[in-house]
């Protein structure tokens, strides 16, 4: 991936939808030679698909937090799937540590969060905190 590369990637996750044309005025490449780069990084795997970028304020949750869960002993399957299965839950990791999954949760007012979490307080160990902000999401790495 050479720098043109990385300029068509970072602009079309800017704006999935703009026009081959204009991405390739923006890059200083003629539209054949842009599409051709666009084919080669899909077939190589870089872009492995165009998405929208939901505003989940206007969906109506203005509140999201990051739950990080510890499932008890014997556990960990159940709670897994009963993080698939609660439909506020929006983005889910498993990782090491101490912590077996870091989940991203949506909500509308704050007085839903209990109600989400205590079907988890007998199978697991939660931690959560509210997010103020996100001043960094999605950047590509150098």
């Amino acid at each position: 991936m050479d720098d043109k590369d990385r300029l068509i990637v970072r602009l079309l996750r800017e704006d999935a939808r703009m026009p081959v044309s204009e991405l390739a005025r923006k890059v200083g490449l003629s539209g054949p030679s842009t599409g051709d780069r666009m084919r080669r990084l899909e077939a190589n795997g870089i872009i492995s698909r165009y998405t929208v970028d939901m505003d989940l304020e206007a969906l109506g949750y203005p509140l999201q937090a990051i739950v990080r869960i510890k499932p008890r002993p014997g556990n960990m399957h159940i709670v897994e799937e009963m993080i698939i299965n609660e439909p506020g839950f929006v983005d889910c990791d498993k990782v090491t540590g101490e912590d077996c999954f870091v989940t991203r949760l949506v909500l509308r007012s704050i007085a839903e969060l209990d109600p989400v979490l205590l079907p988890f307080h007998d199978r697991a160990e939660t931690n959560t905190a509210i997010i103020k902000s996100s001043p960094l999401r999605g950047r590509l790495p150098v």
